[in-house]
């Protein structure tokens, strides 16, 4: 068994590798403060962990959104859905939650194959 940890504190890994199975902690976007611009970053931030960890969005296996206010999915939905490749749809999840600071307004968690 395998297991590597990429980026990690006490806190958290930013990527975790088990086997051929990757792991993403939630990303965010903080920078912009609507809800396509904070999903757009978040899911920059996927695509460039994907990469390091040797995979991509064709490769996804899993998704949890969180939002805010459930008000804003059909607007994250439209990023989402122009973000993933056809065909490669994960399973997904997508609920309301109370985030860690009042301006985010979406995480993502990831789980993917490797490439």
């Amino acid at each position: 068994m395998t297991i590597e940890r990429m980026h990690t504190s006490q806190r958290m890994s930013k990527i975790v590798t088990h086997n051929e199975t990757i792991y993403l902690c939630g990303q965010v976007g903080n920078r912009g403060d609507t809800i396509e611009a904070q999903t757009t970053e978040a899911l920059s931030r996927v695509d460039a962990l994907l990469a390091e960890a040797g995979s991509s969005k064709r490769h996804l296996l899993q998704a949890v959104v969180w939002l805010k206010s459930m008000e804003d999915f059909d607007a994250m939905n439209k990023v989402w859905e122009a973000w993933v490749p056809d065909g490669a749809a994960p399973a997904r999840a997508c609920g309301r939650v109370e985030m860690a600071s009042e301006e985010l307004l979406v995480e993502i968690t990831i789980i993917a194959a490797k490439s």
